[in-house]
């Protein structure tokens, strides 16, 4: 009797450390990691980001510079132009919040005596669920309006399989199928509103699980800088779960009956809790809105039938190239001629060369009708390299004259059926008796 007495302890003993560790760490992480408060503005989210962008460390970039500096020898500082998840500066965060976490555990288990701590653990998970479901929103609304994953630019129809990252890949994959990505998103939507309702709180939680541990997966396999956040989004549906770990395997796998799936009460009072469902509700529809809204703007903006696309938009190869006066032959050893010329989005052209490279370049269309081409790849402003004048002889033929690095060029091109792209006419088969690969 004593052992199992003992036993009893220890357990509750050991669940108290994990809370306290859990409380510290989680809600650092979520509050210092901007991007997950972010989540939650709801439709003022537009009008914040004018200001400050969500992925903003401002408070933290003091710090995990100087531990990086000082422990690891790199400035771990974050960098704004980038949208990654797993830079230098968070991982060294996350390490940082270890240690606090470890430290505070530790002087709260020496001080506090408290067994237990229902208010503060009702509080906690409150704020858990309101963090973890306002990034499922974020992230589902980004695929359901397929804005996360968009499907393959011309450049990239063009575009050997063997150069692509294994990130592109990925990408790709799920943005050459709308309706995967978007099935994808409406997973996460509804988990993310699960979450905001006290009484679908666990099925929440375990949809957030099983639709973080795929997200996960792919990060990891397909090298996705997101591993560190998509990690703590499984960690907190986990956090989320645990206390119903026993009668959720009474059901699923003991067969048996269970109590009540409650969330810890708020206060004491009834009334009060009433209050506070309306209004958790009311808040999981606000964040919802703000993050659909959001989304759908970003869709018809870019990638909508009404968004904007180049005066020249389409995939044009080269059929005459003539240089110096000269005609210059197809051959692939040639590094004057070009092979296609891609125009997508506003501002932006692709050329391709005879050995197939694709160079990305800005195209600026003047008022005097006249294009001009100038190299991206340089830090500092450079003069364009071509300066062309464009006419149309017919809708499907583009002619380009001009002056080419400081040479007349001319060049003739027909404009390339987009449809002839296998992965944009093979379309969708109920009957197959072959698999079809190519």
């Amino acid at each position: 009797m004593g052992t199992v007495e003992t036993t009893s302890v220890d357990r509750n003993t050991l669940a108290q450390i994990a809370f306290r560790f859990c409380f510290v760490y989680l809600g650092l992480f979520c509050l210092l990691l901007t991007c997950i408060p972010f989540a939650l503005l709801g439709i003022f989210g537009r009008w914040v980001r004018k200001y400050v962008g969500p992925w903003d460390m401002s408070l933290t970039d003091p710090v995990t510079g100087w531990v990086g500096r000082t422990f690891f020898g790199v400035d771990a500082v974050l960098h704004d132009d980038s949208g990654a998840g797993d830079q230098a500066a968070v991982w060294v965060l996350v390490l940082c919040l270890l240690v606090v976490a470890v430290v505070a555990t530790a002087v709260w288990t020496a001080l506090d005596r408290r067994t237990s701590y229902p208010r503060l653990l009702a509080w906690f998970t409150l704020f858990l669920r309101l963090c973890l479901g306002g990034m499922m929103l974020s992230f589902g609304f980004a695929k359901l309006f397929p804005t996360q994953m968009p499907g393959p630019t011309l450049a990239q129809l063009l575009q050997p399989y063997g150069d692509f990252s294994p990130a592109s890949v990925l990408w790709l994959q799920i943005g050459s199928s709308y309706p995967y990505e978007m099935t994808l998103g409406a997973v996460e939507v509804v988990a993310g509103l699960l979450l905001f309702v006290p009484r679908t709180v666990v099925l929440g939680a375990a949809v957030s699980l099983l639709s973080m541990a795929q997200v996960l997966l792919t990060n990891m396999t397909f090298d996705i800088p997101e591993k560190l956040l998509s990690l703590h989004l499984l960690l907190m549906s986990l956090v989320l779960l645990a206390p119903y770990l026993r009668q959720l395997v009474n059901v699923f796998v003991r067969q048996r009956a269970c109590e009540p799936l409650a969330q810890p009460a708020l206060f004491t009072d009834n009334r009060k809790n009433r209050i506070a469902l309306w209004i958790q509700v009311a808040f999981g529809l606000w964040v919802a809105l703000g993050c659909g809204y959001d989304r759908w703007i970003v869709w018809q903006d870019q990638y909508g039938a009404g968004s904007s696309k180049s005066e020249l938009y389409g995939i044009w190869a080269v059929r005459d190239f003539t240089f110096d006066g000269q005609p210059i032959p197809p051959l692939t050893t040639d590094e004057t001629r070009w092979q296609r010329l891609v125009f997508d989005d506003p501002g932006a052209a692709t050329y391709q060369r005879m050995n197939g490279e694709l160079v990305p370049v800005r195209a600026d269309f003047l008022p005097t009708g006249q294009l001009e081409l100038t190299t991206t790849d340089t830090t500092s402003a450079q003069p364009p390299f071509a300066t062309l004048s464009t006419d149309r002889p017919t809708p499907n033929q583009l002619l380009l004259s001009g002056k080419l690095r400081d040479h007349p060029v001319t060049i003739t091109l027909d404009r390339v059926n987009l449809n002839t792209f296998t992965l944009r006419n093979r379309g969708f088969h109920w009957v197959q008796n072959y698999p079809y690969f190519r």
